[in-house]
């Protein structure tokens, strides 16, 4: 129940914990999953993005997430380079937890598949034509021009 006595903060945790469910039932077995797999793959989706692409995706997420989108972030070393799908996966893998029972391509799939589902699909075509077109595979057929 949430019960911060404050309507943004309480619609933001319902937002969350919603994104989480879904991601739950896309591929991950429980929450703690989810949220490790949301968290490193935003992460690795924000380094290799413009400072000005991040802040617009970073403007369409849930104010909780987007608190763990910008954690680390440091704007004047993005966009980092490496753009090959390989590079992408590794970013990803280096934040999940050991022994995480997933692994990195299907856990990006599973973040961009809510990603698409959740976000503005303009502002989601942005950021998919700016990716390698290696790494605009992990994202739902549907997403892709």
């Amino acid at each position: 129940m949430n019960t911060t006595h404050v309507s943004a903060l309480n619609h933001t945790i319902e937002q969350t914990n919603s994104w989480l469910k879904k991601l739950e039932d896309l591929q991950f077995s429980d929450r703690q999953e989810a949220y490790a797999g949301l968290r490193s793959v935003l992460h690795a989706l924000r380094d290799r993005l413009t400072p000005e692409q991040a802040v617009h995706l970073g403007a369409q997420l849930p104010t909780l997430v987007r608190g763990v989108y910008y954690e680390g972030w440091k704007p004047s070393q993005t966009p980092t380079p490496g753009h090959h799908l390989l590079e992408f996966l590794e970013r990803v893998a280096s934040e999940l937890p050991p022994q995480f029972p997933y692994s990195a391509d299907e856990t990006a799939e599973a973040v961009f598949n809510m990603l698409w589902e959740e976000l503005d699909p303009g502002e989601s075509a942005k950021v998919i034509q700016s990716m390698p077109s290696a790494v605009r595979g992990l994202w739902p057929k549907i997403a892709l021009p």
